[in-house]
């Protein structure tokens, strides 16, 4: 389950994204944290297990008539199929009418998208 980003979980939202290479620099995580606590467009989801146990964030920015996934970091153990796909579909839901888009970086995971319609 997606649930927007909240400052209580800062430090595991920072766990997180130290998954991936360009937030292992503690500089960059640090800005990454403040830019999605200060521009409005950016907005990080937690992801939560069927045991209510954060295991993931997803970065989006809003655009015009469009949603797009800038990065997904998932603890080891949830880098499935089942948890992006179940992730993708929450992030079309949140996104309503807007299109789902991702950086290049991330379009495999559209197939998740796909698959559903």
């Amino acid at each position: 389950m997606l649930v927007p980003y909240k400052k209580d979980y800062e430090k595991v939202a920072m766990g997180l994204l130290s998954y991936l290479p360009d937030f292992k620099n503690l500089q960059n995580l640090k800005e990454e944290m403040q830019l999605y606590a200060e521009d409005p467009a950016h907005q990080l989801y937690l992801y939560r297990d069927e045991d209510q146990n954060i295991v993931g964030l997803a970065g989006c920015e809003t655009g015009v008539g469009c949603l797009v996934l800038h990065y997904l970091s998932l603890a080891p153990g949830f880098r499935d199929d089942e948890h992006f796909s179940e992730i993708m579909r929450e992030l079309a839901q949140e996104a309503g009418k807007q299109k789902v888009m991702t950086v290049p970086e991330y379009t495999y995971l559209m197939k998740y998208l796909n698959n559903d319609e």
